[in-house]
């Protein structure tokens, strides 16, 4: 059974960091894409970074390019968002997302995502 377990999320100035953390527990992700989306409150869930456990390829929404990095560590099961200089407009509910089923291209499209974790909020003023 895969659970998905985000952590790292909190309140922060805007300018400041914070990586947010999903644990993968009892998922082998080494063929698949993992993803990290957020949802502010009345606004659709966002593709914000996804990355291939195989070969490490990343992928970004637009708003975050620059300024949040995805990464994994295949052996501890997690997958990690660091984010830094924080904007109020990245203030959102966290999620994890894995098993990814969806046509290359489409990482950043909830929809292609079987597996989601709880979230974490980021709260940036």
């Amino acid at each position: 059974h895969v659970q998905l377990v985000e952590s790292g999320g909190g309140s922060v100035q805007s300018g400041g960091s914070l990586k947010l953390s999903c644990d993968a527990s009892g998922y082998s992700h080494s063929s698949n894409c993992l993803g990290w989306f957020r949802q502010a409150p009345g606004k659709e869930r966002e593709g914000v970074a996804a990355i291939y456990s195989g070969d490490g390829t990343t992928y970004y929404v637009d708003s975050v390019k620059g300024r949040f990095t995805i990464s994994q560590d295949n052996a501890k099961n997690k997958v990690y968002l660091q984010m830094d200089s924080l904007k109020p407009e990245d203030t959102a509910m966290y999620y994890c997302a894995a098993d990814f089923r969806g046509l290359m291209g489409s990482e950043l499209h909830a929809s292609g995502y079987k597996d989601w974790g709880q979230g974490t909020q980021v709260t940036v003023s």
